[in-house]
């Protein structure tokens, strides 16, 4: 084996001693190259031989399948030997490494699945992750635990994180790491605006401009377009519109042969136009592109609530991958860039990708975590952290699977980690081995990892997917959706080492496999409504009247759309209740229900939400009694509480202190806030029977003393209830939520002498004063009480003296008695 980097023409060569030094000095660098510096293929072969790796293998994480087949063939055939000598490969169902191998090129959970076989890492030196800035949700995780394994176990444990965009100082600040920067070879890019597009005409659209392109530029010529479909319906076109090019699509699925041509320039010299997925964007080089087209979309993996697992979906690119694309076209000389979007929605673009682990589905993340024995997921190192949400939902699974508990895997869960696989389908096919359907559950789990490949006309049954799978197969049928179905049930079998299985089965052991899969999904038919069902996690949902599952009585739901209130069922199995006889559980029930006047007492049996059987209940543990009001006042304590115009005040009086005051402890006392958490109602809820003894209790008195004790005495201090005016009547204050100026509203006679309008808040809030006619109707507004009596006083006693002839107008208001009513004449 020999590698010279200096006989390399490319830019990462450049930077690659002080790379050497910096790692030589610190155990983990920032390495920032554009595409086509060369940092994929140079960096690992030239680190391989430093004195730190001490024989010790490298291994480089990708976010990508393809680009981690393409980066280790590169790799290969610069040190001139075959794939899995010096360097390999492992992706998901394949692996091409020996016991020689020193660079392992990897993808996907691989290396966390490697940590966990071997928690120090022993016979590894170096980790490198490659297009970090891709936020894959596999780098995100691996990168906590490496980080995790070098501060406990391995501090002589390299980590190289190399990127084209991210945002370096924070990366640094982050990982306590130095940077260092290739600038690489970048030509200006001439960027064309041309028509919008969207989702549904993109093959259509790119095809259109690919030909604009081939005819106003020179040399080959890199499309950009979603995935495999868009490719081949583009392909189709071009290959009828442009029979002089050579077309040569690019995608993660395609035989290594047809990668290289599509990667390496023509033999003969002959145009080409390469097709390909957001794969070309960094990771890979294509050789003779001037041109780029981009279709402004792209694949991306985001949680699907209808399956329960991830899903590929097709969105809007962000700013960053417009640049990286269109910086293909710069990498030779000058190029050119077509996008198929305006300038405006250029504008209205978001600069960054968002994260994976912020959309992403985190039961696998939760249990690699909770196997490594990480107790506060929050103190590991993460660029982006998971969100609490994610991952309580992630805990809420994996509990019911049985994967964990206690906050510890168990043996079960171990069984399910080693699995390539969601948690879901893992904890399906243990169980199916155990029952002896192993084969049947290879081609659920393939189908559930799969788009459906029948037409939604076809109805929501799964056992017709499962039949026209086995059918595919036993007559070696076309069909390009199906074969890669049976792609991936065949890399099930092989994992379990069992022979296809092509004989009927019983459609009920479908139903009975997914309530493995899909525990909390398993749905009752609603009496009365036809094609209704309601889950065990307590929602509804329905299918169409006319599909041949609506009148089952039972059922298990793989994919649902979980919207609020009714959901929509689009594949489900039937399912045999004798199979959930071991679910039953019985419980002891205490329920509100107001509309039936109440407290509702009932011992349940029960699967989850769904009630197969009760009856009422005379004695009961009382404390069910209490967590029953409680949850009560939770769901609609603003309805079931009286909050009249008293509390109302009170809670705003409480609420311009906690606005106006902010550096002191002002409780929130919403009516929000007391419903969300009424515990301080608890010792009042002592025999409530029913929704009009809720409304019974005094809430204002209530409220008042859950206050601390200093702070009543500050509240009628500085926002008392009610003021003393001139003519000695107490006037209630009317205060607002927002914390605006109290209103004072007080018949204009009763402050005849009052020089300045009141204040409150130790004298920093003004009253808003509202002056009434002896009849309680509003004649002036106004702050500044001086400068009413000053003004606008005089043209306001004319029309009150008119109205109110019996009362005294005086002309000097402010030595003139307040009076609360009529004064008598002669007084």
């Amino acid at each position: 084996m020999a590698f010279h980097p200096k006989t390399i023409d490319l830019p990462v060569v450049e930077i690659l001693p002080q790379a050497r030094e910096k790692l030589s000095d610190h155990n983990t660098l920032i390495l920032n190259a554009p595409p086509g510096a060369g940092k994929s293929t140079v960096v690992p072969l030239a680190l391989l031989e430093e004195l730190w790796l001490a024989g010790k293998k490298i291994l480089m994480l990708e976010p990508r399948r393809l680009a981690a087949k393409s980066i280790a063939k590169r790799m290969a055939d610069l040190l001139g030997e075959d794939i899995g000598k010096n360097v390999g490969f492992r992706i998901r169902f394949e692996n091409q490494t020996t016991s020689q191998t020193r660079i392992e090129v990897l993808t996907e959970g691989i290396l966390t699945r490697m940590i966990h076989n071997d928690n120090a890492l022993e016979d590894v030196g170096l980790v490198i992750f490659d297009e970090f800035h891709e936020r894959n949700i596999h780098a995100d995780v691996a990168m906590a635990l490496c980080r995790e394994v070098q501060q406990i176990l391995r501090p002589d444990l390299r980590i190289l994180v190399m990127s084209a965009t991210l945002d370096l100082p924070l990366l640094s600040q982050l990982l306590e790491a130095p940077i260092v920067e290739s600038k690489g070879k970048q030509y200006p890019v001439n960027i064309i605006h041309t028509h919008e597009t969207d989702e549904w005409s993109i093959p259509e659209s790119t095809a259109s401009i690919i030909q604009t392109a081939c005819t106003e530029q020179h040399g080959d010529i890199l499309a950009f377009l979603p995935g495999q479909g868009e490719i081949k319906k583009c392909e189709d076109i071009l290959k009828t519109k442009l029979p002089q090019m050579e077309i040569c699509p690019l995608f993660g699925q395609l035989p290594l042969y047809q990668q290289q041509k599509a990667i390496f320039p023509h033999p003969k010299g002959k145009r080409k136009v390469v097709l390909a997925t957001s794969i070309a964007e960094t990771s890979l080089t294509i050789e003779g592109i001037h041109t780029v087209v981009d279709s402004g979309f792209g694949r991306s993996s985001l949680f699907d609530p209808r399956s329960g697992l991830s899903r590929l979906v097709t969105t809007p690119i962000t700013k960053d991958a417009a640049d990286q694309r269109a910086g293909r076209a710069g990498r030779l000389g000058p190029g050119t860039c077509y996008r198929l979007w305006t300038r405006a929605t250029e504008d209205r673009m978001k600069p960054f990708r968002v994260p994976e682990i912020l959309e992403a589905d985190l039961a696998s993340l939760f249990l690699d975590l909770v196997q490594w024995g990480i107790d506060d997921i929050n103190k590991m190192t993460w660029l982006t952290p998971p969100p609490q949400g994610a991952l309580n939902q992630a805990r809420e699974l994996l509990e019911e699977l049985g994967a964990i508990s206690e906050g510890k895997i168990t043996s079960h869960g171990k069984l399910i980690r080693d699995l390539p696989c969601h948690p879901r389908i893992a904890h399906m096919l243990i169980k199916a081995k155990g029952l002896g359907k192993l084969p049947l559950a290879t081609d659920i789990a393939a189908l559930l990892d799969e788009r459906d490949p029948l037409d939604k006309e076809m109805g929501t049954d799964f056992n017709l997917r499962l039949e026209a799978l086995r059918r595919h197969r036993d007559q070696k049928r076309k069909g390009k959706k199906l074969a890669k179905i049976e792609m991936v049930a065949g890399n099930y079998r092989k994992l379990f080492r069992i022979e296809i299985e092509n004989v009927s089965f019983d459609h009920l052991d479908t139903g009975l496999l997914l309530t493995y899969a899909y525990p909390e999904r398993i749905a009752h038919a609603r009496p009365g409504n036809n094609a209704q069902f309601q889950l065990t996690n307590g929602k509804l949902a329905m299918m169409s009247h006319l599909d041949h599952l609506a009148h089952e009585p039972w059922i298990c739901i793989s994919h649902i759309d979980a919207r609020d209130g009714m959901g929509k069922i689009f594949m489900a199995a039937p399912l045999d209740p004798e199979y959930l006889a071991p679910m039953v559980k019985e419980q002891e029930v205490v329920n509100w229900e107001t509309h039936k006047g109440g407290f509702i007492a009932e011992k349940q049996w029960r699967i989850g939400h769904i009630v197969l059987k009760k009856k009422p209940l005379k004695h009961f543990d009382p404390s069910l009694k209490e967590k029953a009001i409680y949850k009560a006042i939770q769901n609609e304590g603003e309805r079931l509480l009286n909050f009249d115009k008293e509390v109302e005040q009170f809670q705003n009086r409480i609420n311009s202190l906690r606005i106006w005051r902010p550096d002191e402890n002002w409780p929130d006392l919403s009516s929000g806030a007391i419903t969300k958490k009424p515990d301080m109602l608890i010792p009042y809820i002592q025999g409530i029977e029913k929704p009009e003894d809720l409304k019974k209790l005094d809430l204002k008195k209530i409220l008042f003393h859950d206050l601390p004790f200093e702070l009543q005495n500050q509240l009628e201090v500085l926002a008392p209830e009610k003021i003393k005016v001139p003519s000695g009547s107490r006037v209630k204050i009317k205060y607002s939520q927002d914390g605006e100026l109290p209103v004072l509203e007080v018949r204009l006679q009763e402050v005849f002498g009052l020089l300045d309008s009141p204040k409150v808040n130790e004298g920093n809030t003004p009253l808003m004063v509202h002056l009434l006619s002896p009849g309680f109707k509003p004649v002036q507004i106004t702050g500044d009480l001086r400068s009413f009596w000053e003004n606008a006083y005089f043209e306001v006693k004319k029309e009150l003296k008119r109205r109110y002839p019996k009362h005294q107008w005086p002309e000097n208001p402010l030595e003139a008695e307040a009076v609360r009513g009529v004064k008598r004449r002669g007084k």
